[in-house]
């Protein structure tokens, strides 16, 4: 049984990673939250818990824990200084914990157009510490995968994708298919050590993350 802890786990896309992780075999997940009264929601689900907040420092939320899913992000409303401060910074100081732990994978949610974040005016600065944070993580000693998808939607999840290196296309992928990815990833030899982007399509989400090099 291998420990997850899930970071951004009160987050919309959080939320289903931890309960899609809750009912696989051979993972355990556990909630990062930023406060308690945060923990009913997942205990009553069976969800173990930890507290941790990404604009402070939080080594014991990582206690026992085999891979990390970073799915926090400080959403589409918030100051160029909360951006940083979630989106890069609080990144960079989970990779950097996770690194010290040894961590067997950090699985990291990013988002399509890091490479040309000047494209997407009202997203720059969003995109460039999203940009940071995944090349902070490329440069570490840990293993890696970045999923970098689309506009998110709240649609159900049919696990039908098209994924590569660069798209060159814009669209959306369910918050659903992206938590499956996600912890598809958590399998050390699948998509190891490089980054993706995802969006919705017509080939088997599990067949294209595993035959991803």
């Amino acid at each position: 049984m291998e420990n997850i802890l899930v970071i951004g786990a009160n987050g919309k896309t959080g939320k289903i990673i931890c309960k899609v992780l809750n009912n696989a075999s051979g993972y355990k997940p556990f909630a990062m939250i930023r406060q308690e009264k945060q923990k009913s929601y997942f205990e009553n689900q069976g969800i173990h818990t930890r507290i941790g907040d990404l604009e402070n420092d939080f080594p014991d939320a990582f206690k026992d824990i085999h891979k990390v899913i970073f799915a926090a992000g400080s959403g589409g409303h918030t100051s160029d200084k909360k951006t940083t401060a979630i989106d890069q910074d609080g990144a960079i100081k989970s990779i950097v914990i996770a690194e010290n732990q040894r961590l067997q994978k950090f699985v990291m949610l990013s988002s399509m157009g890091t490479d040309k974040p000047e494209q997407i005016k009202s997203l720059k600065h969003y995109l460039e510490a999203k940009k940071k944070a995944d090349d902070f993580l490329k440069a570490s000693n840990l293993s890696y995968t970045i999923v970098q998808p689309g506009a998110l939607t709240n649609d159900e999840g049919h696990e039908k994708v098209k994924i590569a290196s660069r798209l060159n296309s814009v669209g959306q992928i369910s918050r659903e298919d992206v938590a499956q990815a996600l912890i598809y990833a958590l399998e050390e030899s699948i998509a190891k050590d490089t980054s993706f982007e995802m969006l919705s399509g017509q080939d088997d989400l599990k067949y294209a993350i595993e035959n991803y090099k």
